[in-house]
């Protein structure tokens, strides 16, 4: 059969002409027909039932190949640079004990106080009284509150208070109260001194 035939019988194709029970003997027409028709829905079924879930998982896959290429990079370069973090950890940890040993423990409170005393009689003050107060405990650490009352001079407050704040452990002053005392034309000071010691049980 010429092509042209072919192309004839296609172009006067009516689909009401078919016998559907007879398809041995269908026109030439009416079988490139059926077999387009089968060939579009086995690739639309193909498709939809296998290459779809197929792209949605290698979609998938991707991403994973991605995150796992940015993991692998970090992790390459934490590696080329251990020995530098260890020598870092090793500062910082040197720097933290150094900090903790400027923290009185309960036991250096006493010898505290006696720097403390000592401080104002060498800035020529009279000290009345050094009253502990009740601690305060933080995350990380305790607050020893010490109410401290002194006599003196005004000049001579200035130099205890920076003898106080240059001793060895971390002494910090709040609360500032100056009057004038009753007798002998000097000034009374009433301040709050903190010192803290490392909160061990949150270690």
């Amino acid at each position: 059969m010429a092509l042209q035939d072919v192309i004839d019988q296609i172009n006067s194709f009516d689909i009401n002409d078919i016998d559907w029970t007879r398809m041995g003997v269908w026109p030439v027409a009416g079988k490139l027909v059926l077999c387009t028709l089968l060939v579009t829905v086995l690739v639309a079924g193909g498709y939809f039932f296998f290459i779809k879930d197929l792209n949605i998982q290698l979609a998938r896959v991707t991403a994973q190949e991605q995150d796992l290429r940015s993991t692998f990079k970090t992790k390459a370069f934490q590696a080329a640079n251990l020995e530098a973090y260890r020598e870092q950890m090793k500062e910082i940890e040197e720097s933290f004990g150094a900090l903790l040993a400027q923290l009185p423990s309960d036991t250096e409170v006493p010898g505290l106080l006696e720097d403390i005393d000592e401080k104002g009689s060498e800035s020529g003050l009279v000290i009345s009284s050094i009253e502990l107060k009740p601690e305060v405990k933080r995350e990380f650490y305790v607050e020893l509150p010490i109410s401290i009352k002194v006599s003196g001079p005004y000049h001579d407050f200035g130099t205890f208070v920076s003898g106080v704040a240059g001793m060895p452990r971390i002494v910090t002053l709040h609360d500032y109260d100056i009057k004038a005392a009753k007798t002998g034309g000097l000034l009374d000071m009433t301040i709050l001194a903190k010192t803290y010691r490392y909160n061990s049980k949150e270690q």
